[in-house]
């Protein structure tokens, strides 16, 4: 392991595209704690829905922040921060991996505060939210707001809102809080990053496998459990990938094979959006192939 250039690799990639069991292969080689950073894998209840790295393959290593939160827990970007925070601190190397883009760049470029709203206006919000379309929503901020429209996606509800939310609430664009400079936990010059970068025909393929494969492992008995508890249908877990669909299955309004279908639809959906995230924003970070063989990790991080 000699002249390795950094103590924290970063592993980011779309879904289905290997990362864990990639980041499992490195873990081993160099004595390091695999570390979650992927929104969806931090739910209990959840490990088939959300690719979690298996009981057996947390054994051969140590992994950290998976499987921690409740699904009735609005998990955030800045608890990860905080959570993760302690475990970077020590001197053992961490493979920091996952799909969420957002926490990768908190990691090493900040995390913007963000202002407490009052309850009234929140309350506000919440209430159109749930009455005007989503669209309905976004014309409304694109009139008020349109810097930080132009960063939403029109159907971006839950993001829509909270724009919303804060030009009411402090008489400021949230692009404004956004772009405040803030102070990251990692310089990006202390770590090694990767981007894992299929060819979109292999993800295609893979991500209808790896459905299948769900499907056969139980995700509809953990989507069944989760709709049990009658949980808020906007909390994050309950927007796991699949988690609509099936539910739907589930509720009498589709068959089993048009949900796995709509699954797998969404989830091609949300690697494409992810792609893209990974090569505008992270365009400096060595990209691989996951169809190689990138096992050695030392190798991996000289040519970094």
């Amino acid at each position: 392991m000699e002249n390795m250039p950094a103590r924290i690799i970063l592993l980011a990639g779309p879904t289905a595209s290997g990362k864990s069991a990639l980041a499992l292969r490195w873990a081993q080689e160099i004595g390091a704690r695999v570390i979650n950073a992927d929104s969806m894998q931090v739910y209990r209840g959840l490990r088939v829905l959300t690719a979690r790295p298996s009981e057996a393959e947390e054994a051969e290593a140590e992994h950290a922040l998976y499987g921690h939160v409740d699904a009735a827990d609005a998990y955030s970007v800045g608890r990860w921060l905080a959570d993760i925070a302690p475990l970077l601190k020590d001197t053992r190397p961490a493979v920091v991996v996952g799909g969420t883009g957002l926490y990768f760049e908190a990691l090493i470029r900040g995390l913007a505060q963000m202002p407490d709203i009052p309850a009234e206006v929140r309350q506000l919000w919440r209430t159109r939210g749930e009455a005007e379309p989503a669209e309905a929503l976004h014309a409304v901020l694109t009139a008020r707001d349109p810097v930080m429209a132009a960063r939403l996606r029109p159907s971006d509800r839950q993001r829509v809102l909270r724009a919303l939310e804060v030009l009411e609430g402090t008489g400021r664009s949230l692009a404004e809080w956004q772009d405040a400079p803030t102070q990251p936990l990692l310089r990006e010059d202390e770590t090694a990053r990767f981007v894992l970068a299929p060819p979109r025909d292999w993800l295609r393929a893979r991500i209808a496998e790896r459905f299948a494969v769900m499907m056969e492992q139980g995700a509809l008995d953990e989507v069944r459990a989760l709709a049990a508890r009658g949980l808020d249908p906007s909390l994050p877990a309950m927007r796991a990938l699949g988690m609509k669909p099936l539910s739907g299955h589930l509720a009498g309004k589709l068959g089993l094979d048009a949900a796995v279908g709509r699954a797998v639809t969404e989830t091609r959906q949300f690697a494409k959006r992810q792609e893209t995230w990974f090569r505008n924003r992270f365009s400096a970070w060595r990209r691989l192939d996951p169809r190689a063989d990138n096992a050695k990790v030392a190798d991996e991080c000289k040519r970094a």
